[in-house]
């Protein structure tokens, strides 16, 4: 069966190839989702890395420690392998499971409005970091933003009041002079 690939703007990024595994060809991936082990559901990959696109296909894999080893379809020799790395991995958005009432994935938070409890407006979700301790915002200045400051905001309860996907829009609890 042929694989045909997703448009662009229906693809997420789930991981990136981090580094090869081994002489046989099999990658080091760095997998955003939880548990890690969760991007080896998706057997089509389409690697993206500085405007290249390439459609490949997983064989196998498996956690090693806090990144995975995988080995894809026709990868290999450790030289071919070095060739992939650094392309993020994206899958279309059809194929991820559907959420609980509760539960938000982490691109649906990208490009939403940051507004705190005093209606001022902080700028826009540019993307969320990883931490020890929590996830973290980060809140980019835009157009009618309070000021031209990048902000990081943990991704807490304490802080983030209420997520609105349909107004585009996230309520914060957060001091303008943070």
């Amino acid at each position: 069966m042929q694989h045909s690939p997703a448009p662009a703007e229906d693809l997420v990024v789930l991981g990136k190839i981090v580094s090869v595994f081994g002489i046989r060809g099999e990658v080091k991936v760095y997998s955003y989702t939880d548990p890690l082990e969760n991007l080896l559901d998706y057997r089509h990959w389409t690697l993206k890395r500085d405007g290249e696109v390439r459609q490949v296909e997983l064989v196998s894999g498996r956690l090693h420690g806090k990144v995975l080893t995988v080995r894809i379809k026709g990868l290999d020799d450790r030289e071919e392998a070095l060739n992939h790395v650094g392309f993020l991995i994206l899958v279309p958005r059809s194929q991820l499971p559907a959420l609980q009432d509760d539960e938000i994935y982490w691109y649906q938070l990208e490009g939403l409005r940051v507004i705190n409890q005093d209606g001022q407006l902080l700028g826009r979700v540019d993307h969320l970091l990883e931490t020890g301790a929590n996830d973290v915002l980060v809140v980019k200045p835009c157009a009618g933003s309070l000021d031209d400051r990048e902000r990081l905001l943990p991704y807490t309860g304490q802080c983030v009041q209420q997520v609105d996907l349909a107004a585009g829009e996230m309520r914060v609890d957060w001091d303008a002079d943070f």
